[in-house]
């Protein structure tokens, strides 16, 4: 089989994997290399800086000896089979830089032999690129679960970002349907992944009963009987020189508890240096949404422990695709794609405004709404936080507010300094009044829209859910309507 036609193969057989942004290195261009590597952008997307990248994202074999059975690359499917050696891969990825087709590369692979046999071809075509060819662009690589702790390494070393696939939030749902994982071949690899970027992995935190409880296969969890909510200790940054932290040092860190804290508060103190020798942007993960039968509270609630207690960059959520008639796997008419957009909304509140996993689900409401954001969901659980008032509400309190992000959030502030604000300012600003009205006043005042003054707290949340809703029209109802009052007649 010729090299295109393999390529056709093994990059059809990748596109299943989301885990493959390129955001977060910077590797500049050195004399007598090739490339540079820029610190934003994703495959076949805009980049920070407005810039349309690419990436070249295929697989080494797509002839798995595993046989997991939501993966379309499964031992039991009947499918095309290819696979590329090294070298071919290399001369691929190079002819097609050097005729400005791609800036970098996504490379995974099915288990060829075993999880050992198959790292060590990928990070051959890696050391190789980066070596041999002198190749400074971005280089993305996937671990196998169950590759040994100096393979992992070693990926860590060439790559700009590794990534190891979790899949299925829970021990009971991988096996049964991965019976070839376990939690133990996943978790340990995304342990060494934390430490080779100077981050101590942390024991979890309130994860859910039923999630894959990350840390109870290696022996740190403490007994049911004595569960709270466990200790976040601060993260340890790797020095020139320093020796390991070892097993003991770990252990007596675990050995206290505080409260939990939201994602984006523990960000604060881990800022990443793009420029970094190893691993510069960070490990990724992903999960496939729908083939099991996990809530959405356990993928959350999983997702936030892997960004708290691994330094998890990115948690990918992929609808699951149906692709055969195995009665382990739902009968789906099609992939959940608006599950997993609430989860995706639901993932942005955890990084950017402060929400945690158990302030947007619980065990009483364990699925997202499908016709709501998570945002407006919270807001409507509870209305006694409004309204907001933007001349006096700080930026978290802002940012709880429905319509008002982070740079809207930062703009009032910045606005404010100068002046009060008017309602009539704040769509100015970017704030999306269509849904903040209903949750914001200025100095006391609530907005004045299109002739009515609304209510910052009608008196039918169920009419309000409707008004939120992503099918809502954005002209003014007769259910909208309910909720306003003549200006005149209650001054």
């Amino acid at each position: 089989m010729d090299t295109g036609s393999k390529l056709a193969i093994l990059a059809d057989s990748a596109k299943y994997d989301a885990s493959c942004s390129t955001s977060g290195s910077a590797r500049e261009t050195q004399k007598g290399g090739m490339g540079n590597c820029a610190a934003s952008g994703i495959c076949h997307s805009w980049s920070a800086d407005g810039r349309c990248v690419s990436i070249l994202k295929v697989l080494l074999s797509n002839a798995c000896a595993w046989n997991c059975a939501y993966c379309v690359n499964r031992r039991s499917n009947d499918c095309p089979r290819a696979s590329m050696d090294p070298e071919e891969l290399v001369r691929l990825i190079m002819d097609f830089y050097r005729r400005n087709y791609i800036e970098g590369a996504f490379l995974s692979s099915a288990v060829l032999g075993g999880p050992d046999a198959t790292m060590e071809r990928m990070i051959a075509v890696a050391k190789t690129l980066r070596v041999r060819e002198r190749f400074n662009g971005y280089l993305h690589l996937k671990v196998i679960p169950g590759a040994s702790e100096e393979l992992v390494q070693e990926a860590a070393r060439w790559a700009d970002r590794v990534s190891v696939n979790i899949e299925l939030p829970s021990s009971a749902s991988l096996a049964t349907l991965a019976p070839d994982k376990n939690p133990a071949a996943i978790f340990k690899p995304m342990r060494v992944l934390a430490r080779a970027s100077g981050f101590e992995p942390r024991r979890i935190v309130h994860a859910s009963q039923h999630s894959m409880a990350i840390g109870r296969s290696e022996n740190t969890h403490p007994p049911a009987a004595t569960q709270k909510t466990e200790t976040m200790p601060a993260p340890a940054q790797a020095q020139p020189g320093a020796p390991p932290v070892g097993p003991q040092q770990v252990d007596k860190a675990l050995a206290s508890y505080q409260e939990p804290v939201s994602v984006h508060e523990a960000r604060k103190s881990r800022a990443r240096d793009p420029k970094a020798a190893i691993l510069p942007a960070g490990q990724t993960t992903q999960m496939v949404i729908g083939a099991s039968p996990d809530t959405d509270l356990d993928i959350l609630s999983l997702a936030e422990n892997l960004y708290l207690a691994y330094d998890v960059r990115r948690v990918y959520y992929s609808a699951f695709i149906p692709t055969g008639t195995d009665p382990l796997l739902p009968a789906l008419s099609g992939p959940p794609l608006v599950r997993e957009h609430r989860l995706y909304q639901a993932d942005w509140l955890f990084r950017f405004y402060g929400y945690r996993a158990d302030e947007i689900l619980d065990p009483l409401s364990p699925s997202l709404d499908a016709d709501l954001d998570p945002k407006c969901a919270w807001a409507l659980r509870h209305l006694g936080y409004f309204p907001v008032d933007v001349n006096r509400a700080d930026y978290l309190e802002l940012l709880r507010v429905p319509g008002i992000g982070p740079i809207s959030a930062r703009r009032i502030l910045q606005a404010r300094k100068s002046a009060l604000l008017r309602t009539e300012q704040l769509g100015k600003l970017g704030v999306v009044m269509k849904r903040a009205r209903w949750f914001l006043c200025c100095s006391g005042s609530s907005p004045n829209i299109d002739g009515y003054r609304w209510a910052s707290r009608p008196d039918n949340p169920d009419a309000l859910r409707a008004i939120l809703a992503d099918s809502a029209p954005d002209s003014l109802s007769p259910l909208q309507k309910q909720f306003a009052w003549d200006e005149t007649s209650h001054a």
